[in-house]
């Protein structure tokens, strides 16, 4: 905590430096060696001395602030992208403003005008969907998180969807399943897409689209019992719930008769689905820690150009191993 009556020049006498080399020093700023800087940091710290933000701000151009614009009203995916996004942005001392514009383009441009006027050092955009989504126009830094921009210059950073469904398949044949069935979202869903196509791939399957919701994996869990399946993959973890709840009704032993994958490792129903789902782990996390740490080198003068796509990783519970 800042000691009363601590100032810069306090720091600088005890660091044995001038009072503008002292501030350069905190502020990370200057063409100082990294003695000095550790020196005056010493200092700061023994004193109890911390930097003033508006100081800061005005010294160095900058707020110190980074938006997060997302389409995701209920934060299910914006929310774990935020931790990643301040995990980084918190140990250079940035604070993250969260932007919600519940798929309304004008509420989009208000919040642009508005951020781009409070001159925020960058934007990252994301939402709830994966299809690449047209870029923003501001005179800012801007990564894009989940959904790539459909501009190839711009940085994007992706989840590995189709590795993510193939890995399921694996394990499930690892485990000597042989007749898997696939059940998923819409078919005009990016995520739901990709899902399909690499189930498809793996196992000549026809893919069984539809919603991402509980009821649907019941409804659909009676189509793809003609099939005599001894494994179900889904496309999300909810339709995975459903299907196990639909199997249950049924008599149907999860995993012994059945085994059953989801996908997105959402906790609310992959944990509390009976059994637990075994399931792919988008690590939104990870991802918001990449992009924020691409805008940090783009804020830096170092910007990134491209796609860059992260792995998903499975994870296995009782669903396909059993208790």
């Amino acid at each position: 905590m800042k000691r009363p009556g601590v100032r810069i020049t306090d720091v600088a006498a005890l660091a044995g430096v001038s009072a503008g080399t002292a501030s350069k020093a905190l502020n990370n700023t200057g063409q100082l060696s990294q003695e000095t800087r550790a020196r005056v940091r010493r200092a700061a710290a023994q004193l109890g001395f911390t930097p003033d933000a508006r100081g800061r701000a005005l010294s160095s151009g900058r707020t110190y602030t980074v938006a997060l614009l997302t389409t995701d009203s209920s934060g299910r995916f914006s929310i774990p992208i935020m931790r990643g996004v301040e995990d980084v942005l918190s140990a250079g001392e940035l604070a993250t403003i969260l932007c919600d514009t519940r798929d309304d383009p004008l509420r989009e441009q208000s919040y642009l005008r508005s951020l781009v006027a409070r001159g925020v050092d960058g934007i990252v955009v994301t939402g709830r969907r994966t299809e690449p989504r047209p870029p923003i126009d501001v005179p800012l830094p801007v990564v894009y998180a989940l959904a790539a921009s459909t501009n190839p210059a711009d940085a994007s950073v992706i989840v590995d969807d189709a590795a993510g469904a193939a890995a399921t398949i694996t394990h499930l044949q690892g485990l000597g399943r042989t007749r898997i069935a696939h059940i998923t979202g819409p078919a005009n869903h990016r995520s739901a897409a990709e899902r399909a196509e690499a189930v498809a791939a793996a196992l000549c399957t026809e893919p069984l689209f539809g919603e991402w919701t509980e009821r649907w994996g019941r409804q659909a869990t009676d189509l793809v019992l003609r099939q005599h399946p001894d494994a179900i993959t889904c496309g999300s973890d909810q339709i995975a719930r459903g299907v196990c709840d639909r199997l249950r009704e049924l008599g149907r032993s999860v995993p012994d008769d059945i085994a059953v994958t989801g996908y997105d490792n959402w906790p609310v129903m992959a944990l509390a689905s009976r059994p637990p789902l075994t399931t792919v782990d988008l690590r939104l996390e990870d991802l918001g820690r990449r992009a924020a740490t691409l805008l940090l080198e783009s804020i830096a003068g170092t910007p990134h150009h491209g796609v860059l796509e992260l792995p998903a990783q499975l994870v296995t519970r009782e669903s396909t191993l059993g208790a």
